[in-house]
Parts: C-alpha cells; structure tokens; sequence
C-alpha cells in the first residue's frame, strides 16, 4: 500500500509538472509528509503504523521518499492501473476473482486453442 502511496505522490513529479511532490497542489504529501491539516483526507490503516505520534509517522513517510521505487514494484502497479486489476498477493486476487465471479490478472494473449477435429 504504501509503495502506491510513493507510486501516487511521484506522479507529478515524474511527469515534470513539478520537482517535488510538495509543489503539486492536489497532492496528499504535505499532508502525509508534512502534517498539513486537511479535512479531505482520511489517514489509511497503513500509515498510522508508521509510528505511534504524528511526528514519527511524518518522518517515517518522508524517508518513503529518499530513494526510489524498485523497477519491478513500478512496473507491477502500473500494469494492475493499466490493466484494470487487482494489485494484491495470489491469494487475495482468487478470493477477490472467486466472489466477484471475475478474472483478477490478465489473461493469455490471442484465441483460444480448440481441439482440431481429424
């Protein structure tokens, strides 16, 4: 959760509207990272443990922030945002796929294979 939290924040910072997350007006960063008050926001189950008081899970979710997103976690939450699918372990995509009656990852490319008749 909280690698889609970076993932989120650094949008606008990969796209060059800004340096920094901090600059971009409709960020949640100054609030998570910065304590800004805002009643628009909700803190999320995983950010409250970042630290017992409010300054330790602001310092916990800036140092989020001094290094980068390993290339296979980008790459993973981009194809589940691209693709429409649940970004979660194996596990929770069958309980998810099971009770929705629907596939959670991408299926195999192409027609089906049918049985050739002789």
């Amino acid at each position: 959760m909280l690698a889609c939290y970076h993932y989120i924040e650094l949008n606008p910072v990969r796209a060059q509207l800004v340096d920094h997350p901090t600059d971009y007006p409709w960020s949640s960063f100054r609030f998570n990272a910065e304590g800004e008050e805002t009643e628009l926001i909700t803190q999320h189950e995983q950010y409250v443990r970042l630290g017992l008081t409010e300054d330790d899970r602001l310092r916990h979710y800036r140092s989020l922030f001094e290094s980068h997103l390993e290339a296979g976690v980008l790459d993973e939450i981009r194809s589940s945002t691209n693709g429409n699918y649940v970004l979660a372990n194996e596990r929770f995509k069958q309980e998810i796929g099971d009770m929705l009656n629907r596939r959670m990852a991408p299926g195999k490319p192409g027609r089906p294979v049918t049985e050739r008749l002789n």
